[in-house]
């Protein structure tokens, strides 16, 4: 995909949004369709997107929103069924269009078979949340597929892997240390986990406790 981006987003609340204040400031073109003529009124007043009011499983209300340009058509309102139905019409319409669908729950990997991608905000603010509890030494950076998190963390002194070479420590499977000491470099066999220095670790859920032992103590 370019970098400038024709957008439709189903869906004007807080998720739809504050997804079009991302994208705007990306520099994409953003339309937004939402039936709440109160939150139309409110985005409008914003200036950050095109906001067309409607009911998006319509397929005269997103053809309106310029489906036949459009990139992606993202539905991010807060109903599962209709995000997909949303999703699934303008498909239907427009070939070719990336389509992406929030979801309310998580499992939800199955809905691929219907839609490009499936976005779980609750589960990213559930992240963000947890990384600023724990603080620093310990943050999940991201889903990569599934449950596999990339984990961001620090080794600490009293730590069993710290300061010995990546080849030394026996990491159960289901982890891969990907960097070097603050992301400078890939991790290599000789890489040195040093106390106090942040590692990008990819880690499966059943292996978490061990990996976080090994670097964490």
């Amino acid at each position: 995909m370019t970098s400038d981006l024709d957008i439709i987003i189903a869906g004007g609340g807080r998720v739809g949004f504050q997804t079009a204040e991302i994208l705007a400031d990306r520099g994409h073109d953003v339309t937004i369709i939402e039936r709440d003529d109160r939150i139309v009124s409110d985005i409008a007043d914003q200036w950050i997107a095109t906001v067309i009011q409607g009911d998006a499983t319509n397929p005269d209300i997103i053809e309106q929103a310029g489906l036949e340009r459009a990139d992606v058509i993202a539905a991010l309102t807060g109903e599962t069924g209709l995000n997909l139905a949303v999703c699934l019409a303008a498909a239907e319409l427009t070939p070719d269009i990336r389509t992406v669908a929030r979801i309310d729950r998580t499992g939800g990997e199955s809905y691929t078979r219907f839609v490009d991608a499936v976005v779980f905000p609750e589960r990213a603010g559930s992240r963000v949340a947890a990384n600023e509890i724990i603080g620093s030494d310990v943050q999940t950076l991201a889903d990569v597929t599934g449950n596999l998190d990339i984990m961001l963390i620090r080794v600490a002194d009293d730590a069993p892997a710290a300061g010995k070479p990546l080849s030394n420590v026996r990491f159960p499977e289901g982890t891969l240390v990907v960097s070097d000491a603050n992301g400078e470099r890939i991790a290599r066999a000789d890489t040195i986990l040093t106390p106090g220095s942040s590692y990008v670790v990819a880690v499966e859920p059943a292996v978490v406790d061990e990996v976080m032992h090994l670097m964490r103590g």
